[in-house]
């Protein structure tokens, strides 16, 4: 693959952006506090600001490496504040894979911002990136990151069973991807 970093990147809504330090206010507020959103996802609701703050801190740092991909959700229309996070959580080159994870908070759920953002992130690592294989998963009880993943064309691969641990404990985990050659 041809990593180049997390890339600015713009659809008809929204801009996906790096982080910045001064995004931990709208991090902390918008989702990473919200036990609704984290409910499936594998890290912990944040009890504080200051969680959110070390978190992007580290982030930012690792923008560094042309292989970190982790992208700031921004509406045109939210004066620059990001309401979510899209990343590559699982990069393999030996096979030309990429794994995306993203969350965004409740009040922007239902309003097709996901989907958007998802196929942002999959045309550039597939254009750009050159990936062959984009993947994501969910806990099944989260059928609605499931039909984010249909909205943007991936496959349902199978489910693994107790595979994957989330804030419910022990999970199965619904595979989803798309290949290169299927676009």
């Amino acid at each position: 693959m041809k990593h180049c970093g997390t890339q600015r990147l713009e659809t008809d809504r929204l801009i996906l952006r790096r982080f910045e330090a001064q995004d931990a206010a709208a991090m902390y507020q918008n989702w990473a506090s919200d036990a609704e959103v984290t409910k499936y996802l594998t890290w912990p609701t944040h009890p504080s600001q200051e969680v959110s703050q070390r978190l992007i801190d580290e982030w930012v740092n690792s923008y560094a490496d042309e292989r970190y991909y982790q992208w700031a959700i921004v509406p045109k229309d939210n004066g620059g504040e990001p309401i979510g996070s899209i990343s590559a959580v699982i990069v393999k080159d030996e096979i030309s894979m990429v794994h995306i994870g993203y969350c965004i908070g409740r009040s922007w759920w239902h309003q097709g911002i996901t989907p958007e953002a998802l196929k942002a992130v999959m045309d550039f690592f597939f254009d750009v990136v050159a990936a062959n294989r984009i993947e994501a998963r969910h806990d099944p009880r989260n059928l609605n990151s499931g039909n984010v993943m249909k909205k943007c064309g991936m496959h349902y691969e199978g489910t693994l069973r107790s595979s994957d641990r989330n804030n419910q404990g022990i999970c199965d985990a619904c595979y989803y991807a798309l290949l290169r050659s299927e676009r």
